[in-house]
C-alpha cells in the first residue's frame, strides 16, 4: 500500500493531537535519511520519525529509540541550533499532498519569537526533509537537489520553497459534483475508472480508487466514457462519502491480512478486503505493519547467499538430467541394432557384394524390414558393427537409468531447498537451511565452525474444529515433525508432485471431522511450489503409511496407501498459534 495523501491527513490529525504544545526535547538523525525528534508535552516523552528514505518514506510516532552517530551530523546540527527546545504550533497538510509542514515557534539569539517550519514531503524517490524560515526561504534540507539533478525545483538554502506541480492533479477535497463529471474522472476517457481517480486527484492510492470503485459498485476496469448516468451517480457518491470523512477526519486504521500475511493498510476501512485488523493509532499500525514487511525483507536479504547457491545448483542439475534425458532416449534404438545384427547373421549371405541396404523378414514380428548396410564392409562385418552399437548403448542405458533417477532426486531435493527458503521466517530457520546445505555438500563448513544446534520450530494452527495442525518449514522440520512429533494415527499431508512442507493434524485419537481434512490440505497447498495456483491435489494418508527410504535426502519420504483431494490455498481462515 502506498504512503497516500489519505494516510498523511490520518498522520496530520493525530500529531496534532499528540503533539501539539510540545516542545523538542532531543534531535538525532540515525540514518542519513532519517531523524528522531523527542518531544516533551504534558503527556510525558513522545517520538516523532520522520524518513525521507528514497524507498521507504515515513513520518509516525514510534516508541522505539535508534542509535546515532558518535558525531552528529551537519543537517542534525542545524536543526538542534534553530529548533532545540522550540514549541510545536501544530501539523498541516496542504489538500491531499504528500507534505506535511510542521510548524514550530522558537526564540532567536535575541530572545525574538520566531516561527520555522519543518517540511517531510513523502514522495517516493522525491522525498526530502526541509527547513524554511518565516519567509518560506529554505534554511537547508536533508538531502540537497541542484539544478543539476532537477529542472523542476532546486533544494538548497537561500532558495524560496514550494510544492513541484510535476503533475496537475486536483484536489479531492474541494471538487464539485459538476467537476467531478466533466472533470478529472470525465476527461479520461479510455481510462479505466480507478486508474482516472487515482490520476485526477492527488493523495489517493490505486488500492482506495479501487475501494471507491466497488463501493459505488463500478466495475474499477471498466471505462471511464462508457459509465451512464446511474453508474456516475453512485460513484460521485462513493467519492464524495469517502472525501467527507476525511474532512470530518473520520478515520479508521487497519492492516489487510492474506492468508495471515500483510497485504495492505489503510487510513480509512476499504471494504473490499476480508481479514483485518483495527487500530487506533494510524502511528501504530505503520510501525506494525512496516516492522513486518522489513522482517520479511530482511530475512530474504540475508537468505540472498543461499539463494544464489541454491539457484546455481538447481540450474546446474537441471542442464545434467537435461542432457542425460536425452543420451536415454537416444538408447532407444538399442533393440532395432540387436535385431539387424542377428538376421544379418541369418540372411547375410543372401546380399550381393557391395549392396548398401538387405531386406528380410523379422522372425519377432513377421514384417519385412530393410537393414542399411555399409557397401564397403560384408554381411558379417556390418552385423558386428550393428552388435557393437547395441552393446554401447545397453551399458549407457544401464547406466543412465541409476544416474538419472539419482539426478531426479537431487533435483526435488535443491527444489524443496528452494522453497524452504520461501518459507523461512526467522534466523534460526535460516541456520537449519544452511546446516542441511552443509550436510549435503552444496557449502563447505568454515574452518572450526561447529553443527549448528537445532532450534527452529513447525507453525502450529488450530483448525476451526479445535485440532492441531503443524507445518514443517524446512526438510530438517519436515523430517522431525513427521517421524518424531506425530504418532501413526495421526494425518499427514503433503502437496503431489510439488516440494513443500509436510503437515501433520494430532489426531488424539480422535475422528477428524471433514473440514478439518479440507484446512489441512488448503495448509499442505499453501506451504508448496503451487501455492500461487487457484487449486492444487494434495496427498494424504495416516502417518504410520509414511517411511523414509534408505539413504534418502532430509524430508525425503515414500509411501503407497494415501487418498488424494483438491484444495484451495488459501489460510486466512486458519488461526496461527505462537509457540
Amino acid at each position: 500500500m502506498a504512503f497516500d495523501g489519505i494516510t498523511v491527513a490520518a498522520v496530520v490529525k493525530e500529531l496534532n493531537q499528540e503533539l501539539s504544545g510540545g516542545r523538542v526535547y532531543k534531535i538525532a538523525q540515525p540514518e542519513a535519511d532519517e531523524l528522531l525528534v523527542t518531544i516533551k508535552n504534558h503527556s510525558g516523552q513522545r517520538k516523532l520519525m520522520l524518513s525521507a528514505d528514497a524507498s521507504l518514506p515515513l513520518i509516525y510516532l514510534t516508541q522505539d529509540s535508534k542509535q546515532s552517530p558518535m558525531t552528529a551530523p551537519a543537517f542534525c546540527m542545524l536543526l538542534r541550533k534553530h529548533l532545540q527546545n522550540a514549541r510545536i504550533v501544530g501539523f498541516e497538510q496542504p489538500g491531499l499532498e504528500r507534505v506535511v509542514r510542521m510548524t514550530l515557534e522558537h526564540l532567536d539569539e535575541m530572545g525574538d519569537l520566531k516561527r520555522k517550519d519543518l517540511i517531510i514531503e513523502i514522495m517516493g524517490k522525491h522525498s526530502n526533509i526541509i527547513l524554511v524560515d518565516e519567509n518560506n526561504r529554505i534554511v537547508d534540507s536533508i538531502k540537497h537537489i541542484s539544478g543539476m539533478v532537477s529542472s523542476v525545483r532546486e533544494v538548497l538554502p537561500g532558495k524560496d520553497y514550494f510544492i513541484p506541480k510535476t503533475q496537475e492533479k486536483a484536489d479531492p477535497l474541494m471538487v464539485t459534483e459538476n467537476e467531478f463529471f466533466i472533470g478529472r474522472t470525465g476527461g479520461m476517457s479510455n481510462h479505466p475508472v480507478y486508474k482516472a481517480l487515482y490520476g485526477g486527484y492527488t493523495g489517493l492510492s490505486p488500492a482506495v480508487a479501487s475501494a471507491i470503485c466497488e463501493r459505488a459498485g463500478v466495475n474499477p476496469e471498466q471505462d471511464t466514457a462508457s459509465l451512464q448516468g446511474a453508474d456516475r451517480e453512485a460513484l460521485w457518491q462513493a467519492f464524495s462519502k469517502v472525501m467527507g470523512q476525511i474532512k470530518k477526519g473520520e478515520y479508521s486504521p487497519c492492516i489487510y491480512y492474506e492468508n495471515n500475511v500483510p497485504a495492505e493498510f489503510s487510513a480509512i476501512d476499504l471494504l473490499i478486503f476480508g481479514e483485518k485488523k483495527s487500530y487506533e493509532s494510524i502511528s501504530l499500525l505503520l510501525q506494525e505493519y512496516y516492522a513486518e514487511k522489513n522482517k520479511i525483507v530482511r530475512i530474504r536479504q540475508r537468505s540472498g547467499d543461499l539463494r544464489r547457491v541454491v539457484q546455481t545448483a538447481i540450474e546446474r542439475t537441471a542442464k545434467k538430467y537435461d542432457l542425460q534425458d536425452k543420451q536415454l532416449k537416444d538408447t532407444k534404438k538399442r533393440e532395432t541394432y540387436r535385431i539387424y545384427g542377428e538376421l544379418l547373421n541369418t540372411y547375410g549371405y543372401s546380399a550381393e557384394p557391395g549392396a548398401k541396404e538387405l531386406e528380410a523378414l523379422n522372425y519377432y514380428t513377421d514384417e519385412m524390414v530393410k537393414i542399411p548396410l555399409d557397401s564397403t564392409k560384408s554381411a558379417t562385418e556390418n552385423a558386428k558393427k550393428y552388435f557393437e552399437k547395441y552393446n554401447k548403448q545397453k551399458r549407457t542405458f544401464e547406466a543412465l537409468s541409476t544416474l538419472i533417477q539419482e539426478t531426479k532426486k537431487e533435483l526435488e531435493h535443491l527444489e524443496s531447498i528452494g522453497m524452504s527458503l520461501e518459507l523461512a521466517r526467522n534466523e534460526d530457520d535460516l541456520l537449519q537451511i544452511r546446516e542441511e546445505m552443509v550436510d549435503c555438500g552444496y557449502i563447505r563448513r568454515k574452518g572450526k565452525e561447529k553443527r549448528t544446534k537445532r532450534t527452529g520450530k513447525p507453525l502450529h494452527y488450530l483448525s476451526s474444529a479445535g485440532f492441531h495442525i503443524y507445518v514443517g518449514k524446512n526438510n530438517y522440520q519436515n523430517e522431525e515433525l513427521t517421524f518424531q512429533m506425530a504418532n501413526g494415527g495421526d494425518w499427514w499431508f503433503h502437496a503431489k508432485h510439488a516440494p513443500g512442507s509436510h503437515v501433520i493434524v494430532r489426531t488424539e485419537g480422535k475422528e477428524l471431522p471433514d473440514i478439518v481434512y479440507e484446512e489441512a490440505a488448503s495448509l499442505a497447498a499453501y506451504y508448496s511450489k503451487v501455492r500461487e495456483q487457484d487449486k492444487a491435489e494434495v496427498d494424504y494418508t495416516q502417518r504410520k503409511n509414511v517411511k523414509k527410504p534408505a539413504n534418502g535426502n532430509p524430508g525425503m519420504v515414500i509411501y503407497h496407501t494415501n487418498y488424494s483431494m483438491v484444495a484451495v490455498p488459501k489460510i486466512g481462515h486458519l488461526r496461527q498459534i505462537e509457540d
